[in-house]
């Protein structure tokens, strides 16, 4: 968990990464905020893999609420990347009078009832599925640099694939049993040259969170480490379009 906490607002930003990254992720973005910041890490980050993949969805979800308990601030916005779409809903479904909106940046957002793996067409859900429940959750190390990091510099993709952590199944296919707070903003970050998660998934997505605003950074999916000053100004307007407390 990495804390930037400076003064001079009432609303700050809690991020939440997505599979098989850290908090870290964030850095440059958070440095760039003259607001609170809390970086979530998702647990047991430094533990062996047999101990993270006897957990649930339901384990991160506590553990996120537990890490914004102990920062303390008492208004923010929800940035979510990727798989942090889907724990996003369920905290923000806990935590709706702190919540001052969303900022979904190429993120998933399954339609209520559904889980990560819901999103994705039929046969490629079910394969998807296959692959992870035989070879685990772990991508090949050349899917992680042209896929997840594509826009990267090769030190950039280095780092990521190195540090990759698997998440458990369950992560995938818990169902979350949220959607999106009616009245509370949201803003959905589409990233044009994502190969993770393609454009017309990015729609369906932009779908599933019902009346949200949009913004779009020409970017793989990993736009805090490819465009940092484009995504800190999208985040910085969407702060300063939100209604006051």
């Amino acid at each position: 968990m990495k804390k930037f906490d400076h003064s001079g607002s009432q609303t700050g930003y809690v991020f939440i990464h997505g599979a098989g990254l850290n908090g870290g992720i964030w850095k440059q973005v958070m440095h760039r905020l003259p607001v609170p910041c809390l970086s979530i890490d998702f647990p047991f980050r430094q533990a062996e893999d047999a101990i993270r993949q006897k957990m649930s969805l339901h384990d991160y979800i506590a553990d996120i609420n537990n890490q914004i308990d102990r920062w303390g601030v008492e208004r923010f916005i929800l940035v979510a990347h990727s798989l942090g779409g889907v724990p996003a809903l369920r905290i923000a479904a806990d935590r709706r009078e702190q919540v001052a909106g969303l900022a979904a940046v190429g993120a998933v957002i399954p339609a209520d009832g559904g889980s990560f793996l819901s999103v994705f067409p039929p046969a490629q859900r079910i394969l998807m599925a296959a692959l992870m429940r035989t070879f685990g959750t772990r991508p090949p190390e050349q899917a992680i640099r042209k896929s997840l990091c594509s826009g990267l510099s090769p030190e950039q993709a280095g780092e990521i694939a190195k540090h990759f952590t698997p998440e458990p199944l369950r992560i995938y296919t818990d169902k979350i049993n949220a959607h999106w707070p009616a009245g509370i903003p949201s803003l959905y970050v589409r990233l044009e040259q994502d190969r993770e998660l393609p454009a017309k998934l990015q729609e369906r997505m932009i779908q599933n969170l019902d009346g949200c605003m949009t913004a779009a950074i020409n970017s793989g999916h990993l736009p805090m480490l490819s465009h940092p000053d484009e995504l800190s100004a999208i985040l910085l307007r969407f702060l300063d379009g939100l209604p006051a407390s």
